[in-house]
Formats: structure tokens, sequence, C-alpha cells
């Protein structure tokens, strides 16, 4: 198995700071938030416990500056409710059009899904990975919750049916009216705990330079040895580059099934820094049948730092956390 990576950088587009995005529906998967529903549920309250499967891993590479624009090679990103109101319910919707104006309709499916819409606040305090639903004319659509105002940044990650059409990530603002606080980036951290878990990082990432980075569950000081697979893997990383975020996508090396991944304690990725640093990484996982998303803060091109002294708490609190790949 080649490891995948997908690095995608792109401007930002508001001047005011992002708050904290909060996203709810069918197909969300991790969650990193202050105010969460219960862990990996739909709109209806029920596990989502999404099939595996699909896709492989595969790697393959986006350019660097693929996610500054809303349109690439031919495709655009139509999104139609590019504000909302925080604290109130919305139904976030969108379409991807072709050349010629219209609906795309038919897509390749990577890991289990047609397309994956990451949402990330400016100041990376909350991410959400997020599965929406398509429409029979091409019109994806989830329902989402911002509880501050602020600007967020939606990714669509997506491969069309067409021949020799290659993977995209296109980018969008989505603004929510209101009072918000910025938040300040964590400090870097080698631990993070969520739901009763804890993940250690360890090895660097390097700008430029592939390298690889480990992470090791526990829970109750025991190293987890079971988890389960979710969408195809043991484990999914993406990074945002603070200041820009820059946009990485890792798979793990190795999967479920291949003889020689083990599921777990520890899950092994590669990956290339686009340039020197901070950055936040989460990572997806699953065991007993939910999935969680641990955060971390490193700075490119640096050692982790040591756990002496530090509280190794991610951003936002984890003990309810919903998720999103």
């Amino acid at each position: 198995m080649n490891t995948g990576l997908r690095i995608t950088a792109f401007a930002a587009a508001l001047a005011a700071t992002f708050g904290t995005a909060y996203g709810v529906g069918k197909g969300v998967d991790p969650v990193v938030a202050d105010t969460a529903p219960a862990p990996h549920e739909d709109a209806h309250g029920a596990p989502t416990g999404e099939p595996e499967g699909g896709g492989g891993h595969g790697g393959h590479e986006t350019p660097p500056a693929g996610g500054l624009q809303i349109s690439e090679n031919g495709y655009a990103l139509d999104l139609q409710t590019p504000r909302v109101t925080a604290g109130e319910r919305a139904d976030l919707r969108f379409t991807v059009r072709d050349g010629s104006g219209r609906a795309v309709t038919a897509y390749r499916r990577e890991h289990g899904k047609e397309l994956h819409l990451i949402v990330a606040s400016r100041d990376l305090g909350t991410y959400r990975h997020l599965h929406p639903d398509r429409a029979a004319d091409g019109t994806w659509s989830i329902p989402v919750d911002l509880p501050r105002a602020g600007g967020y940044r939606l990714f669509a990650d997506f491969t069309p049916a067409r021949e020799n059409a290659g993977n995209l990530t296109l980018g969008a603002d989505l603004a929510a009216a209101g009072p918000y606080t910025p938040k300040d980036l964590p400090a870097p951290n080698r631990t993070a705990r969520v739901a009763g878990y804890e993940v250690a990082l360890s090895g660097t990432l390097r700008p430029g330079t592939a390298s690889e980075v480990r992470l090791k569950v526990s829970r109750d000081g025991r190293p987890v040895t079971d988890l389960q697979p979710y969408l195809g893997a043991y484990g999914h990383l993406v990074a945002l580059r603070s200041g820009d975020l820059a946009y990485l996508h890792v798979h793990p090396n190795g999967e479920p099934g291949d003889g020689k991944t083990k599921p777990g304690p520890e899950i092994s990725f590669t990956a290339t820094a686009p340039s020197a640093g901070s950055y936040r990484l989460f990572l997806d996982f699953r065991h007993e049948g939910r999935v969680h998303t641990a955060a971390f803060t490193v700075r490119a091109g640096e050692a982790a730092p040591a756990r002496t002294g530090e509280s190794g708490e991610p951003a936002e609190p984890h003990a309810s956390d919903g998720h999103g790949h």
C-alpha cells in the first residue's frame, strides 16, 4: 500500500477572526468542540456506524496551490448557503459543477465515500469531517449548527467519475452572523485525551521532507490493540497549517487485512509539510463502534515537546466528541 498524501494550500478570504465551528448531521465523523452532540450520532440520534471498505489507500497528491480556488480543472464549487446565523440550525447545501455549468452526479468512491467535506475554523480550535448526502440532481446537503459567529472554511474533497479526472479539493468560505470571541492556537502538545482515551504523538513533521509520525492509542493506561477499521483504515490524519490553513490529508502506512498491519496500539503515517510553521493535527480512529478525534498542535521541523509539565489537553474538551471523515 502506498501512503496517501494530499497537500492543498489556500489563502484566507475573510478578514475577520474565525470562531469555533460546530457541525451535526448524518455522516458526521470527527468533532472537536465544547458543545457537541453524543458521539457519532446522526440527525436522528442513532450511531452512524458507517460501513467500511471502498477506495483503498493508494496515494495521490493534489498540487500545493489546489485549494486556493473555488474552481479548478473545469470544476467549480457552488455553495448555496454561504451565510448562516449563529445558534440557528441550517441546511448546508452545495453543488459541484462541470465546465458547462451542469451539476456533477457521478463520483468515484474513495475510502467508502463519494465526497469528504472538511469544515475548519480559522483559529483551528475546531475541526469537522462530514459526509453529506447527495440528491439525484447533484445537490449535496447536511444540517449544521454554528453556535458562534465568525468565518469558516469548507473543503470539498472528491474525484469525479469522468475518465482521467483527478482528485480535487475545492474550497469556499462560510460566514455565521453574530458576536464572537477569537481563540489562540493551542500550545504544542504530544498527548491528547478524548472520551477516556489517551493518544501519544511521536515523530517530527518536517517541511519539504517525508517523515514518519506515530500515534499510540491507550485507555485507562492500557494500550488499545483492537482498533476497528474506519473508512478502510485504522486511522485517518488531517493537518491544517496555522495562518493560511494549508491542508494535508494523510493516510496510514499499511491497512487492515494486509497481513502485517496490527489493529493498534500504534498507527503510523508518512507525511511532508509544505513549509515550516505551526500545524493542527486531527487523528480519527474507531474503537468499540465509536469514532473519536484526537487533536494536536505541532511545529514543522521541531521535535515533539517533552511530556513534563504539559497538560496534553486539546483546545476543546473531548468528553463528548462527534466525528467526521
